[in-house]
């Protein structure tokens, strides 16, 4: 019985589309981003209050940008899939590459999101160079809305 279901979960993954496949693998992990890119939550909430403030881009699923999102930010797709980063890509083109930017996510525990190491990437190869990506250990409602920070919603 474990070699039947074992087999035809191996069928269903050489079925998937190589496309589909080749941007799962482009995603990583977001532990692969440099600490010294990373900014925590509650220094991005200090900036917004005082400081000149970063461009922001959400860069996960519309309902959790819908739901809730840091003020100021700017839906730009999940980048864990091929759409996501047109999205993100379009997004981005309105932005000085030399500008802050800040990236996050927060749909999962850090270390399983498919999206912010995917747009971290991208904009890097974009050419920007003041990037940083919102460490969120757990996830936006956790590590952001229920600490107080900034939201708006739709």
């Amino acid at each position: 019985m474990i070699r039947a279901w074992l087999a035809a979960l191996l069928l269903t993954f050489a079925a998937l589309p190589a496309q589909s496949l080749s941007a799962q693998a482009q995603a990583g992990s977001a532990p692969t981003i440099p600490q010294s890119e990373l900014i925590q939550p509650a220094e991005l909430a200090a900036v917004l209050k005082s400081g000149p403030k970063p461009a922001i881009l959400q860069v996960g699923f519309k309902v959790m940008y819908d739901e809730a999102h840091i003020p100021g930010a700017v839906y730009g797709g999940p980048a864990g899939k091929d759409d996501g980063l047109t999205v993100l890509k379009e997004a981005a083109a309105s932005i000085d590459k030399g500008q802050e930017v800040v990236l996050y996510c927060g749909c999962c525990p850090w270390e399983h999101c498919p999206n912010v190491a995917a747009a971290w990437r991208t904009l890097k190869e974009m050419g920007f160079t003041q990037l940083k990506v919102l460490y969120i250990p757990k996830n936006f409602g956790a590590d952001w809305v229920e600490k107080g920070y900034p939201t708006v919603k739709g």
